[in-house]
């Protein structure tokens, strides 16, 4: 099992991997089929690492949507062809920029300890 702050260096990174092309912008995500899929990646990763996260280091982070962020994961993972790209550019928008400062006070709190 991977430590509760490699979990979060995870989310942290796939951060980065979204933030490194969501400059481009909501018209070049609408028109790049691979952008698209990149992003979906992106966001399964973080589910994925957020669902490896034990109760206990999620309690240090109580105003985390813990299980949204996993159900986000499911949807994306489930409904492969039923994806709906709005939904995914807000994600990218409104939820990672608060996903990140969220995943970075939590692991200084894990580094602290």
């Amino acid at each position: 099992m991977r430590d509760p702050k490699e979990r979060v260096r995870d989310v942290r990174e796939a951060i980065a991997n979204i933030e490194k092309y969501s400059v481009r912008g909501r018209g070049a995500f609408e028109a790049d089929e691979l952008l698209q899929s990149w992003f979906v990646r992106q966001l399964e990763s973080i589910g994925e690492a957020v669902r490896a996260i034990p109760d206990g280091t999620r309690a240090l982070a109580p105003l985390v949507p813990w299980a949204q962020i996993g159900g986000m994961r499911n949807v994306l993972v489930q409904g492969y062809f039923e994806i709906d790209t709005n939904l995914v550019w807000d994600a990218i928008q409104r939820d990672v920029p608060r996903r990140k400062g969220e995943m970075e006070t939590l692991l200084r709190q894990l580094e602290a300890r």
